[in-house]
């Protein structure tokens, strides 16, 4: 992480630091006085229902070395070394940027709609094999944790691998740009954010600005089955056209399904620990995922691609990713101690990670009878009632045994669902702990649940009454 005096970071940040406070050693930067460091530089941000400056005397007290403070906010206080900013998270961005600027690292930036922090982790395990990386610890994604991130590198970093989030236009470009990566992948396009945004190709604009920030000889690697992708890049003048992408001078990569891509899967089989795949590329042997579903051994195609620019020899590659270590709460394999498995994918749920976990279930065997756990998708716009009705008309009821729902609009996937099932399969709750006492009681060891739902719905305590 940033290790500066508060001199050098007052020049990075072209302000200057309080009288006699210039050698102050700093350590680290923290927003949060709940996980302060010592020695680390506070920076009190300010939200609509708090003001961080209310909290310098005890970040100061738990060991931070010194303080940002904002401007308008009157006179510092006495005894703590600090710097005067005009605006505290824009001195933020600007330190991180500034201190990206000051090491080697070589930067990926990940993002779309779905499957940024599975490709972050499956990226960061195969360049892993071979070099020393760093990834975007939790959801550390947006406007103040990639700052974050870019902070907590350390000067021997090789690789970062790191995530870019967004809920509308011109955010992935200011994160690109803060970042500068070499490379960058764009997932996919789904319907997260219709609510804001209104539609899959304002969608893939927001994505398509990961490329404001990358040089000129960049890579762009992105999912060649999705049309709208090339269209955004087009817009920029990125698009397919080779001549216009040669004046631009960024290089592509695309993979996915399809055998038009440049890297794409010629055998996939899975069974419970997770997925086998070939590949077009020549020189690989068998790879293998500890990971469930078709998409994602797409998002490893991504990862494959960055190993193969970067140097990453293909037996490494394949055990990059057979020692993959995934962040939480992505479709999870889970045993109970009654026997019981439970996917636990709760982290977040939009209409394509929601097919694609429902298709999953359904493909895998050796089970005896299955459970699908369906929370709300939020976020979706005025269309938001037809998207889960659409999810309730996709599941197959031969391949399902029951289908429980949670919430407001998980109720549409019940209402469109029942009709095919036999009576008492489908059941639609608005308590979680009526759900668990139900599911927990028909469930047995043999059995395979699949809890899938948007963040905001907190389905993991479903998950953790299962395992209880």
């Amino acid at each position: 992480m940033i290790q500066r005096t508060l001199e050098q970071i007052a020049v990075m940040l072209g302000s200057e630091v309080s009288e006699g406070a210039g050698a102050t050693q700093v350590t680290g930067v923290s927003t949060d006085t709940r996980s302060i460091q010592t020695s680390s530089l506070f920076v009190p941000l300010i939200g609509e229902n708090f003001d961080g400056h209310s909290y310098v005397q005890e970040a100061y007290a738990k060991g931070a070395s010194a303080i940002l403070w904002q401007d308008n906010h009157g006179a510092a206080p006495i005894g703590i070394p600090h710097i005067r900013v005009a605006d505290t998270l824009t001195a933020l961005q600007q330190l991180a940027k500034a201190y990206r600027k000051q090491l080697s690292v070589r930067i990926i930036g990940i993002t779309g709609s779905n499957g940024k922090t599975t490709t972050k982790d499956l990226v960061a395990a195969v360049l892993g094999s071979t070099y020393e990386v760093h990834k975007t610890k939790g959801n550390l994604n947006n406007h103040i944790g990639l700052p974050l991130t870019l902070l907590q590198l350390e000067e021997t970093t090789q690789f970062a691998v790191v995530e870019m989030g967004m809920s509308g236009r011109g955010e992935i470009e200011l994160l690109s740009d803060l970042a500068e990566p070499e490379a960058a992948i764009i997932t996919m396009i789904g319907e997260s954010h219709l609510l804001q945004l209104g539609s899959r190709d304002e969608i893939a604009r927001a994505k398509a600005e990961i490329a404001s920030g990358m040089p000129k000889d960049g890579l762009l690697i992105y999912n060649g089955d999705e049309p709208l992708i090339e269209q955004a890049l087009a817009e920029r003048g990125l698009g397919a056209n080779e001549e216009q992408a040669e004046v631009e001078g960024l290089r592509r990569i695309r993979f996915g399904s399809g055998a038009g891509n440049d890297l794409f899967p010629t055998d996939i089989r899975m069974d419970a620990d997770g997925a086998y795949f070939q590949i077009n590329s020549p020189g690989y042997p068998e790879l293998f995922i500890p990971l469930l579903g078709t998409h994602n051994v797409i998002n490893a195609l991504a990862a494959i691609a960055i190993g193969e620019t970067f140097g990453v020899a293909p037996i490494a590659i394949a055990a990059g990713l057979r020692s993959l270590q995934m962040t939480s709460m992505r479709i999870e394999k889970l045993t109970a101690a009654s026997g019981l498995t439970v996917l636990n994918d709760a982290y977040n749920a939009s209409p394509a990670s929601m097919r694609a976990a429902i298709a999953l279930t359904e493909q895998l065997g050796g089970f005896g009878r299955k459970f699908l756990v369906l929370g709300d998708m939020l976020e979706l716009g005025e269309h938001e009632e037809q998207f889960h009705r659409d999810i309730g008309a996709m599941i197959a009821s031969e391949r399902v045994d029951y289908v429980f729902t949670f919430g407001r609009l998980g109720r549409f996937i019940a209402d469109e669902a029942e009709a095919r099932f036999p009576q008492g399969h489908v059941r639609a709750f608005d308590e979680k702990d009526q759900l668990a006492a139900e599911l927990a009681a028909l469930a047995q060891k043999d059995d395979l649940v699949l809890v899938k739902g948007s963040r905001g719905m907190r389905l993991e305590q479903v998950v953790q009454a299962l395992l209880a």
